[in-house]
């Protein structure tokens, strides 16, 4: 696995990779036609300039470029249709205007009728609405871009996100030698009253911390709790009503779909706004803190100082808080899903302490390739099995008196759902335990040996190195 660091909130060196654009291609002018030999010359009339008549732009040309609606379709885009003689006046005497309106309609009505067929050889009825993408189109000797609505969904989101992205100033002691200690990272409003998300190590280890509002506003704040969990804190700051950002869900993001980041990149370039892709879910990376799961990966340009900044949807919506970086590598960066998160900030609100359920196994996702290799009964669910530490010490499946112990969890067991929730490789049990407060009994559904069973299990409280 490649080595992945936190964003470290200290600024490095940078470098600029300018591209040059190229230009626009120039279109050609029609060259003129000789006159064919033997024919007899002719004498011209005096020499006179000549140019295409202008066509009139079509309707998505219009509703992209601006321009006021076309006239009637030129006489080349209709079907000739054979002239209307008249009806013969009427005999009786009075007026002929009755005769002129119906004559009138009539010819409307062939006309229009031509232009049908003439669309519909053309296949234009058969093909569907083209959507606008990414590109230019090319028509007579004219090259437009096309206008899409990416640009406007990531202004949006920076105008509609902006104002509740604060940047976080800390000061602190470095515990390996007691020296004086800085840094910059990034954090996001959620509660109006002052409850401000971020990374754990943006403000571990520090003595004091200033959170900076994009308005130029300062306020001294406070570490409320940090998350057993995940790369997670919540700060809190002693004001009322600050701008919040509006919280999405990172449960039905797809690979693919447009990522914006917002931070303090090197921490020196305040609210600055990047975008990208959604590149992958579900990652796991390996931090000097330990590893974390079930991340969101973006190609959104992530730097040292957007630690805690938030990862935004087209909507204007936080699904992410922006957590790491490969440093070997470029686009490549990890957030924590908000629906992670949302237990804890829903507990700092309340005044509770960040706690997340535990239920003391050591565990594997089972996938096809895992099936295979063990020989199990199912394609998936989570495989309880024990493995070795950090220091290369082997370590059970099940934790000697936690929860599953007591409810008769054992080793190589299968769990394959909670409380009726499939476990999977979309829905990790991790990720699914989330939803559960610690003390609540949930009912675990085991297969064991390829026998299923039912066991009845109170959650615990993660501790800090579980």
């Amino acid at each position: 696995m490649n080595p992945i660091d936190p964003l470290n909130p200290h600024p490095d060196a940078w470098r600029s990779d300018p591209t040059i654009p190229e230009s626009a291609p120039v279109p050609e002018t029609p060259a003129e036609t000789a006159p064919t030999a033997g024919q007899p010359l002719v004498e011209a009339a005096a020499p006179v300039s000549y140019s295409p008549a202008p066509e009139a732009p079509s309707e998505w040309q219009r509703q992209t470029w601006g321009a006021p609606p076309a006239s009637t379709p030129e006489a080349w885009f209709e079907v000739p249709v054979a002239p209307v003689t008249p009806p013969p006046p009427p005999r009786r005497r009075g007026s002929g205007v009755g005769v002129i309106i119906a004559t009138a309609v009539l010819a409307a009505v062939l006309a229009s009728g031509g232009t049908y067929v003439a669309i519909r050889a053309s296949g234009a009825l058969d093909r569907p609405a083209a959507a606008i993408s990414v590109g230019t189109t090319t028509g007579t000797n004219v090259t437009q871009p096309i206008t899409i609505d990416e640009q406007s969904a990531t202004i949006s989101a920076a105008a509609k996100v902006g104002p509740a992205v604060v940047r976080i100033v800390t000061a602190g002691t470095d515990p390996n030698d007691a020296t004086a200690t800085s840094g910059i990272g990034s954090g996001v409003i959620f509660d109006s009253n002052g409850w401000i998300l971020t990374n754990h190590h943006v403000v571990a280890d520090t003595n004091s911390l200033t959170v900076q509002l994009k308005d130029g506003r300062q306020f001294p704040g406070k570490i409320y709790g940090i998350d057993t969990l995940t790369d997670l804190a919540v700060v809190k700051v002693d004001a009322t009503g600050l701008p919040t950002a509006p919280l999405g869900d990172s449960g039905v993001i797809k690979v693919g779909e447009l990522a914006i980041a917002i931070g303090s990149p090197l921490g020196t370039y305040s609210n600055s706004v990047t975008a990208g892709i959604v590149s992958a879910t579900g990652r796991s990376i390996d931090t000097d803190t330990g590893t974390i799961n079930n991340l969101i990966q973006t190609d959104a340009a992530i730097n040292p100082g957007n630690s805690g900044g938030p990862l935004v949807d087209a909507l204007g919506d936080v699904i992410g808080i922006n957590t790491a970086v490969a440093t070997n590598a470029q686009g490549i960066g990890f957030s924590i899903p908000i629906d992670i998160a949302k237990p804890i900030m829903q507990q700092a609100i309340a005044g509770q302490p960040l706690a997340r359920p535990w239920i003391g196994i050591r565990y594997e996702t089972i996938d096809l390739q895992l099936k295979q290799q063990l020989n199990l009964p199912l394609a998936q669910g989570a495989l309880v099995n024990g493995g070795t530490d950090a220091s290369g010490a082997n370590q059970p499946g099940v934790v000697a008196g936690s929860p599953a112990d007591k409810a008769g969890v054992k080793n190589n067991d299968i769990v394959t759902s909670i409380e009726g929730i499939a476990i999977d490789g979309e829905h990790p049990l991790d990720a699914v335990l989330t939803q559960f407060a610690p003390g609540r009994t949930v009912t675990l559904a085991i297969n064991r040996a390829g026998k299923t069973l039912d066991l009845q299990l109170t959650l615990g409280t993660r501790p800090t190195n579980p």
